[in-house]
């Protein structure tokens, strides 16, 4: 089976999966996640078969989705195992795939080239425009509130807390979104992400504005 076959066949599984996914990380967010890696990929010279399969499956094994960690690599590893691949390209894949999660910033650190770009391509769909979208998505999925100034942003927290501790979608700027630009890998990511993180500032400032007029 060609590269590009394999590639045809997975994303006809990953669309399968996730194509009514309500908390963000739907078949789009795979998509675009899949094309800025491709794009990141042949800037950084990474090999660009091994992060398209990761960009189309990570989501896969993320456990917002599986359940659990365990259950989302093996899922992942159970579609590769199928596929005419080497076990190096399988292993090279499922450990592009295994750094991807943020994890409340207790993720571990990506080893590969083809790991950097992914992980960055991810994080770059986390922040900007569509990251703002989808952060009020996974909140109302997650029934998180909009915002309540009372509760304290999570400075430090373990990924359990990060995972099921009460937050909101205002918060979630603060525990992750706005920490995302210097967390990036690559500098062609660092190069996107500089527009889409300064959006993030001044959505917040209009927020603000606009709760502090209702709230006089």
């Amino acid at each position: 089976m060609e590269k590009e076959a394999i590639i045809r066949k997975t994303e006809h599984f990953v669309k399968e999966k996730l194509a009514d996914d309500a908390s963000g990380h739907d078949w789009w967010h795979i998509e675009r996640v899949r094309r800025l890696g491709c794009y990141l990929a042949k800037q950084e010279g990474a090999d660009l078969f091994i992060v398209e399969m990761a960009a189309l499956l990570h989501d896969i094994a993320d456990e917002k989705i599986a359940g659990s960690e365990e259950s989302g690599m093996q899922a992942v590893q159970q579609w590769l195992w199928q596929l005419p691949l080497s076990r190096a390209e399988s292993e090279h894949i499922v450990s592009a795939i295994s750094t991807v999660s943020y994890k409340g910033g207790h993720g571990h650190p990506p080893q590969t080239v083809e790991a950097m770009v992914v992980q960055d391509a991810d994080r770059l769909d986390a922040i900007g425009a569509i990251g703002i979208a989808r952060a009020f998505m996974y909140a109302g999925n997650r029934g998180h509130l909009l915002y309540d100034p009372t509760l304290p942003v999570r400075e430090t927290m373990t990924k359990e807390q990060y995972r099921h501790e009460r937050s909101t979608a205002i918060h979630h700027f603060y525990e992750k979104l706005l920490k995302l630009k210097d967390l990036l890998n690559t500098e062609s990511a660092k190069k996107l992400a500089e527009h889409r993180h300064q959006f993030l500032e001044q959505f917040l400032q209009q927020f603000y504005r606009e709760w502090d007029e209702a709230m006089e």
